[in-house]
C-alpha cells in the first residue's frame, strides 16, 4: 500500500528534502481591464517564492524537519531569500549561490478577484543544479523521508533526482509548476509516489484536451495513476481536487473563501498534504488539510501563510 511509504518517516525529526524553484514573486493585481502599450494601475506586492521553496517553508512551519537545495543569484534578492527561508525553520545551507544568472523572478499579474491572466519567470539560475551538485547530496537523500522535487529543474538534473531517490529508497512527491514543463515528469511517473498538478497541467502530460467537469478530472487522474504514479492529486481552483490512487480515488470540495492571491495556494495544498501522509494521516484526510492550507494561503496577501499549523488546518475545517 501506498502509505507503506511514509511510515518511516512519521518521526518528525526525519528530514523532507525540496528540490527545485525559490526566487523573488511580484504579483501585481490589476483594477481595470490590462492595456497594452501603457501602463495599467494595479496594487502590487513583493513575497519570496519558487514552488520548492513555498512547499519547504509551509512544511518547516508545519513542523517538520526541511532541507533545500536550490540555486540562488549572488545578490541582495538571494541572500534576503535565505535569510528568511531560515528563520521559518529552513535548512539552507545547502543551498547553491552563483554569480552566473540573478536569483530566479517571477511575475504575476492577477484580475481583481485573484485570477492570474499572464505570468513570467527568469529561472536560469536553476541551470546550476546540476547531476554532479545533486550527486554530492546524496547523503540528504539517504537521511529524508519524501523528497519533494519541481520541474524547473533540467530533463538531466530531474533524472539525477529520481535515479538517486530510487537508489535510496526515498519516495518522491513532484510537480509540475507550469503546463510548458509538464512533459519533464512524463518519463519518471512510475517513480513518483505523490503527483501534485492542475488541470492544464494533467492534460498536458495525457497529451489530451483540457478536462472541467469533475467525472472528468477523476478520470484523468486514473489514468496518470495507470501510468505510475501512486498517488494523483488534480486542483481545481475553487470546486476542490479530485486525487486517485491505485486502491481509492475521490472529490474533496474547496472551502468557501474570499481570494486575495492565488499565488502559492498549490504549494499549499501539496505541502499540507504532504504533512498529512508523513504523519500517517489517511489519504482523504491528508488532502482535506491540503484544501485548508490552500484555502488560507488564497485569503493572505503572499506565497506562504505564516501562522499554519495542524491545530490552524484543524479549525479551519471545522473538525
Amino acid at each position: 500500500m501506498f502509505l507503506d511509504w511514509f511510515n518511516a518517516a512519521s518521526d518528525e525529526d526525519t528530514p523532507v528534502l525540496t528540490i527545485g524553484a525559490a526566487g523573488l514573486d511580484v504579483i501585481g493585481k490589476i483594477t481595470p481591464p490590462l492595456s497594452e502599450g501603457t501602463s495599467t494601475p494595479a496594487e502590487i506586492r513583493t513575497s519570496f517564492g519558487g514552488v520548492a521553496r513555498n512547499v519547504g517553508e509551509n512544511l518547516a512551519r508545519l513542523g517538520r524537519k526541511v532541507y533545500l537545495v536550490s540555486a540562488l543569484g549572488e545578490d541582495a534578492n538571494g541572500e534576503a531569500l535565505l535569510r528568511h527561508a531560515a528563520a521559518a525553520g529552513v535548512d539552507v545551507s545547502h543551498a547553491l549561490r552563483s554569480s552566473d544568472y540573478p536569483t530566479g523572478f517571477y511575475m504575476g499579474i492577477a484580475s481583481q478577484d485573484g485570477t492570474l491572466l499572464a505570468a513570467l519567470d527568469d529561472m536560469r539560475i536553476l541551470q546550476a543544479i546540476n547531476s554532479a551538485y545533486l550527486k554530492e547530496k546524496t547523503d540528504l537523500f539517504k537521511q529524508a523521508g519524501l523528497v519533494f522535487v519541481d520541474a524547473n529543474l533540467s530533463p538531466q538534473a530531474l533524472r539525477t533526482v529520481f535515479s538517486l531517490a530510487h537508489k535510496t529508497r526515498t519516495p518522491v512527491a513532484a510537480d509540475p509548476t507550469s503546463v510548458s514543463l509538464a512533459v519533464r515528469l512524463k518519463p519518471h511517473l512510475p517513480r513518483i509516489t505523490l503527483l501534485t498538478l492542475n488541470a492544464r497541467e494533467a492534460a498536458a502530460l495525457l497529451e489530451t484536451q483540457n478536462e472541467t467537469e469533475i467525472e472528468g478530472l477523476q478520470q484523468m487522474a486514473r489514468q496518470l495513476v495507470g501510468l505510475g504514479a501512486q498517488i494523483v492529486m488534480i486542483a481545481l481552483g475553487e470546486k476542490g481536487v479530485v486525487y486517485a490512487s491505485a486502491e481509492t480515488n475521490g472529490f474533496i470540495p474547496a472551502i468557501r473563501t474570499e481570494v486575495s492571491d492565488w499565488t502559492g495556494a498549490g504549494d499549499a495544498l501539496a505541502a499540507a498534504t504532504i504533512y498529512g501522509l508523513l504523519n500517517a494521516i489517511p489519504l482523504d484526510e491528508a488532502i482535506q488539510l491540503g484544501v485548508a492550507a490552500a484555502s488560507l494561503t488564497l485569503q493572505y496577501r503572499g506565497s506562504v501563510y505564516p501562522h499554519i499549523s495542524e491545530e490552524i488546518l484543524y479549525n479551519h475545517l471545522g473538525l
